[in-house]
């Protein structure tokens, strides 16, 4: 990656880490728990099969046809997700 670019994604990185306990110490004065990230992915069973549905849109991504094949697929979508929003922010 580009060294300014690569700057940037630390700087980025280093003011998403300072929201985080930002949003934990104001929840910690209020005497509530901290939110909890909720997955973004879940498999339903449909039929004969999986759908791996999207949680936020609704629409299912893929299918699969057993329930070890479907929790890795929903690992791996996390995974991308999670990476996505880091390079992001």
């Amino acid at each position: 990656m580009h060294p300014a670019m690569q700057q940037r994604v630390d700087g980025l990185a280093a003011l998403r880490e300072r929201t985080i306990l930002a949003t934990a110490d104001f929840y910690a004065k209020i005497g509530l728990p901290a939110p909890t990230t909720e997955p973004r992915y879940k498999a339903v069973a449909k039929g004969k099969a999986w759908h791996i549905v999207d949680v936020e849109t609704g629409k299912t991504r893929c299918f699969c046809f057993t329930y070890k094949a479907a929790l890795r697929f929903v690992d791996a979508l996390e995974a991308a997700a999670t990476r996505k929003l880091v390079g992001r922010q």
